[in-house]
Formats: structure tokens, sequence, C-alpha cells
């Protein structure tokens, strides 16, 4: 396969890929299979994530709006509450409308729900490299996106970005198929389709629209191609449904967006001017968000696409030129456009989701922190891109010389063999996975964002809890302080522990390797690490509390009262074992 005309399936996507009694393909088995994986690692694994900075907030956001809802639409709270307004409430409103029905504690409730969104987004996936490229490429990119460590880890923890990326590409997969179906009228099921999927991605994000974006250009460029001024008009009325349907799903996660319908647009204004005081590590340089350089995201997501990813991106790159150049060469260029008009037009929705959003970040340069996180949307797209070079070239070495294709899908294997080893070791904190070009995950360590959502905060604070309960019982809670949101530690410490604000006041500390986290003294009681590098810490605290000297009363002023002059400073009566001295007490401030 290349990426030339002859890279698109003649048949138009979204029909049965199956007839009724054909039997399966190997393929097709093959990408069962990998969905059930992925399933019961979802099952097996998504207790053993941590609470993101951001969780409490949002989940408070959407009780909020199901007390809107509760309310009679009279309780508006959900539409002054911190910026969170200015986002759609799809994922909090399941997730707050749920929790009560659920038999689980209401994070590890999050996380299952959020990487069910990711399965979803991984299926979607896997539908548009299908519909590009076949069964195989289909096969190789929900491989690839499951092994990306800021897709495959984050879906636990990413509870905005992750259903955000899955609602994007089902968007994606549907613009796809409509720009296949044109000239003629798109079916029903790609404008239903559509509508839901856009809908779902206003309802989590003013980003949504981009894909009304994408849509537009596909109409413009359809309308070019078929040389048919005609068409948009033509197609608008089915257009409209999708619009409505779309809009009522934004407009029901998502109400402060329509009242006024003015505050969808005031939204996006304020995701490009927003600011606070928060800095990003980038190149190992402090920076606030809004000085970062134009080139953040796209380095960013040059240095944390796994290293397969890259090799199919180069191969997908040095097929289209080298199509490119037989086109221009033999002068077909534009009746290679004519003669399969739907089959190039296939492509553009894919090669937009990739340019815009990185062309946006470079030019419209918005305030921008913790990595890619909010580019995660893109994730998808590349790697369906990178799928279709991986397959294209091996097929391209294959017809050549056989020799050079198995090189070529040997190297691609070890490739990917290499990063799963690198997820395994670094679970559950893969979404912190860098690659070679910045000497990997220990090679960024300190000079780009790591554990940003503080998520290794559970392993450390399970290790104190343990730790403790070794120890004497204490006749009051421990006091600790968190270096991160309080409810990230105290969910899994238990009921002897007191958060307190003052680290200096706190027998203990608890800090993840982030940004304005380390430098803490005291003794290092317990360390969450990985690769050998360290990703969180516990300080003991409690040998920095000095004993407090109690002198001892004056004699004279002691036969006054009537004390005993050779009575112990201190009674003894009520002593502990630790209370030996008759001179000094001591005491924990």
């Amino acid at each position: 396969m290349s990426l030339d005309t002859s890279a698109v399936p003649a048949a138009a996507p979204g029909r049965p890929a199956l007839r009724r009694g054909q039997a399966i393909s190997p393929t097709r088995l093959a990408s069962l299979a990998v969905f059930a994986a992925v399933a019961a690692w979802i099952v097996l694994t998504f207790r053993d994530y941590g609470i993101s900075n951001d969780e409490p907030v949002q989940h408070t956001y959407g009780q909020l709006l199901l007390a809107w809802y509760a309310s009679g639409f009279t309780d508006e709270r959900a539409f002054h509450y911190i910026n969170l307004y200015l986002y759609g409430g799809l994922f909090d409103l399941i997730a707050a409308g749920l929790e009560p029905y659920v038999p689980l504690p209401l994070y590890e409730w999050r996380h299952l729900l959020s990487a069910g969104f990711g399965l979803v987004g991984l299926v979607g996936t896997w539908r548009l490299a299908r519909l590009l490229g076949g069964e195989k490429a289909g096969l190789v990119a929900v491989l690839l996106l499951a092994f990306t460590g800021m897709y495959g880890g984050a879906m636990f923890t990413h509870t905005k970005d992750v259903p955000f990326a899955a609602a994007m590409v089902w968007s994606l997969c549907f613009i796809t198929a409509l720009a296949v179906e044109l000239p003629a009228l798109p079916r029903w099921r790609t404008v239903l389709g559509l509508g839901l999927s856009v809908g779902c991605a206003l309802g989590l994000r003013v980003g949504g629209v981009f894909a009304v974006f994408y849509l537009a250009l596909i109409l413009a460029a359809g309308t070019l191609v078929f040389r048919d001024l005609r068409l948009p008009l033509r197609v608008l009325p089915r257009l409209v449904v999708s619009g409505l349907v779309a809009l009522a799903l934004m407009a029901a996660t998502w109400p402060w967006s329509v009242l006024p319908p003015t505050n969808l647009f005031k939204a996006m204004g304020a995701f490009s001017n927003f600011s606070f005081d928060l800095k990003t590590l980038f190149n190992g340089r402090l920076l606030p968000i809004d000085q970062v350089p134009p080139g953040y995201m796209p380095e960013y997501l040059l240095i944390k696409l796994p290293e397969v990813t890259l090799l199919g991106l180069l191969a997908a790159l040095a097929m289209t030129v080298l199509a490119a150049a037989r086109l221009v060469r033999g002068r077909r260029l534009a009746m290679a456009v004519l003669a399969h008009p739907r089959r190039m037009l296939a492509f553009l929705p894919l090669a937009l989701a990739i340019l815009v959003p990185v062309v946006f970040a470079v030019l419209d340069d918005p305030p921008l922190y913790n990595g890619i996180r909010h580019f995660l949307f893109v994730l998808p797209p590349v790697t369906v891109l990178a799928a279709l070079g991986l397959v294209g070239g091996w097929r391209g070495l294959w017809r050549h010389s056989r020799v050079a294709g198995a090189v070529f899908a040997l190297a691609a294997l070890e490739l990917f063999l290499f990063n799963a080893s690198v997820l395994w070791r670094l679970h559950p904190y893969e979404y912190v996975a860098y690659n070679q070009l910045v000497g990997g995950t220990a090679g960024a360590w300190g000079r780009f964002e790591g554990d940003y959502w503080s998520s290794s905060l559970r392993e450390a604070s399970l290790a104190l809890r343990h730790g403790v309960a070794r120890e004497r019982a204490p006749e009051h809670p421990y006091k600790v302080s968190v270096c991160a949101e309080d409810v990230q530690a105290l969910t899994y410490l238990g009921p002897n522990f007191q958060a307190v604000e003052d680290w200096d006041g706190a027998d203990f500390v608890l800090s993840a390797s982030n940004v304005g986290c380390d430098g803490i003294p005291g003794l290092p009681y317990a360390t969450v690490s990985r690769m050998g590098l360290a990703f969180a810490s516990v300080m003991d605290q409690r040998l920095r509390h000095p004993p407090v000297e109690v002198p001892l009363p004056d004699k004279d002023r002691g036969m006054d009262k009537g004390m005993d002059p050779d009575a112990p400073a201190v009674s003894l009566k009520e002593a502990g074992p630790q209370e030996t001295g008759p001179q000094v007490a001591k005491a924990r401030p």
C-alpha cells in the first residue's frame, strides 16, 4: 500500500466489511483479540492509578450540573464554579450521575469510566485506519495507540483529555465517511454518527469546533474537486440534522454554552488567552505558561511519540514524497485527483486533523502546560498515519525484495517490543514516557514535564500507611502535609493521618517529583521509583521537632508553695517507658 490514490479501499467506508456467511479474516480476529486484551487490562489495573490534581473539582462540577437539573434549572452554581463552566460536563455528569449505583470507590469508578472512553477511542482509531488502509492498517493502528504512553497510560487519569480524544477520532471517522460518499448525499447513519460524535466532543471541550472546521473544508474541497457549486446546498439539509443533534447534546451536557448561545464564543476566546500563575518545564527551563515558545506543542509531540510510531511517520512521509514526485514528473497530479476524487478526499480529514491543531498551537501561541495533554486528541490521527506508513512501507519493500520487507518488519517489531517493555517498567505511570530523541524517560527527567498529575502519591501514601502500621500506634493522628491536593494522599492513608498546611509542623511530607515539590527537608521514609527515577517521596520530619526544655522550678518558690524540694520536676506517675529523665519533658509542637 502507498499513500497515493491506491491507498484507499475502493469500497465506500461504512459498508459492512463482511457479508453474511463470510468467514472472519485472521486480521479481524487479531483486532478483536487486541480489544479483548485491552478490556481485560483495564479491568485488572484500573485500581493501580492515583488521583489526578483536577479530579476533585471536576467531580464537584458534575455534581453541580446535576443539582442544576434537579432544582428545575434554578441552581446556577455550576455556571460560576472556578473556571470549570468553560468546559463541557459530559464525562463528569456521567460519573456523578452513576456514582450512587456503582459499587466502587469514587475515584476508582472515575478511572474505570475514563478507561472505557479510552477503549472507545481505540475502536474509533481502528475504524479510521481500516477505512483508509484496510484491516492490517487498523490492527497496527490500535496496537500503536494502545502502547503509546500518552494515550494507553493516560486513559485512566486524564478524564477530560482522553474522552475528548475519543470523541474527536469518531468525528473524524464520520467526516471521512462523508468525504468518500461525496458527491452523493451522506447516508443517515453517517449523518447521525457525525452529530453524536461532534456533540460529545463539544460536550467535553470547546475544541470540538475543530471538527466543524474540518467538515467545512471537506465540503469546500468536494465542491472544487467535483466542480459542483450546488453540492453544499444538496448536502446542507442532512448536515442540519447533524448540527441539531450535536447542539442538543452539547446543550444537555454543557448548558452554560447556550445560556446565552454567545457563551460558546466566550469559551473559545478564553482558551486562547487564559493564563494563571503556573510554570511549565520545557527543555530544562521553568517558563510561565503564557511565555512558552511557539514550538512547545510540536516538540512535545515529537518526543512523546513511541519510536515505532516515528518510524511509521517517516515511512508515510517517504511514500508521500515519492508518490507526489512520480505524479508531478508524469504531469498526472490533476488527472489523479479527477480520476479518484473520493479516494483523494478521504485523506484530507486525516491531514487536517494532524496539521490544523499543530499550526494553531504554533501561530496562535496559546498558554500551554503539561506537555501535549491539551492536544492529546492529535494522537489518534497521527497514529493512523503512522500505521498507514508501516503497512505501506512493508508492502512496498516486500514487493521489491522480501529480504528488505522482512528487515523492515523486524525493525518495527523490535521497536514496538522495546516501547512495550518501557511502559511495563513504568506502570502505572506510563504517561510520563519519552522516546530516545531525548534519551528516553531518564534523559527527559528534570528537563521536561514528569508526573504532573502527582498520581504517584497513591503509591507513596500506601507505603507510608503500611510503614507506620509496623510502629506503635500513635496517641494522636500523624500530621501530614501534601505537595498537591490533600485528597490525593488522604484517600489512601486512612484514619490515623491528619492533613496540615504547614510543612514545618508536619510529621511527614508527601511530594511528587514535580515543579515546586522538591527540596523538602527531612529524612527519606519512602520513595516511589521506576527505572531508577524517583517519582514521589515521603519525608519523615519527626526528628526535626526539637525537645522543649522545661526548667526546674525555683527551690525557694517551691517551698513557699508547699512543694517537696526533693520531688522530681515532672511527675512520673503516668510516665511511659520513654520518659525516664526527671528534669526534661519532651513535647511535640
